[in-house]
């Protein structure tokens, strides 16, 4: 099994800003919903919450420590542990190979020493913001690839896309 870690992060580590993205970048949401469709998708009570409703073709996996928590249409768990194992279980009974973590800053933080692969967009500014991804260890992880964009008419920033895989 792949536990994958896709996340968007400004060139100053900042991921958010009271629970919402300080940028908008389009193409990324985009390529977000292609990388994660019908796949398992890990991710904190802030996250789940901050989205709205549950992703649409996915299972989506919310860990929290409220044991009160409830999440329509959405599996909880307690620990990251306990979360990773039901998404190994439900990528197998979807047929697919990959669990993605999805956010937030203290998931990604637990995650990454499990994680094989990070999908990464840069985004090319430096936001204001109180959530944070964690420092990459630059020895443990290849860049597979790496590609530049311009902003579009519908994007706050450029950005570059980058795929990593555990060495």
């Amino acid at each position: 099994m792949i536990y994958s870690i896709i996340v968007a992060v400004a060139e100053n580590k900042i991921i958010g800003c009271d629970n919402k993205l300080p940028w908008k970048v389009s193409s990324d949401l985009r390529r977000f919903r292609i990388l994660t469709m019908g796949k398992p998708v890990v991710m904190g009570r802030k996250t789940y919450v901050s989205l709205g409703k549950p992703l649409d073709g996915r299972d989506n996996i919310v860990v929290t420590r409220d044991e009160n928590f409830a999440a329509a249409a959405a599996y909880v768990s307690n620990s990251i542990e306990d979360a990773l194992q039901m998404g190994e279980v439900k990528a197998i009974d979807r047929g697919v190979n990959e669990v993605m973590i999805i956010g937030g800053g203290e998931v990604y933080k637990a995650t990454l020493p499990v994680v094989s692969r990070i999908y990464y967009t840069l985004i090319h500014a430096a936001p204001e913001g109180d959530a944070c991804f964690p420092d990459l260890d630059e020895s443990e992880w290849e860049i597979v690839s790496r590609e530049r964009f311009s902003a579009s008419e519908k994007d706050s920033a450029d950005y570059s896309l980058i795929h990593y895989e555990r060495r």
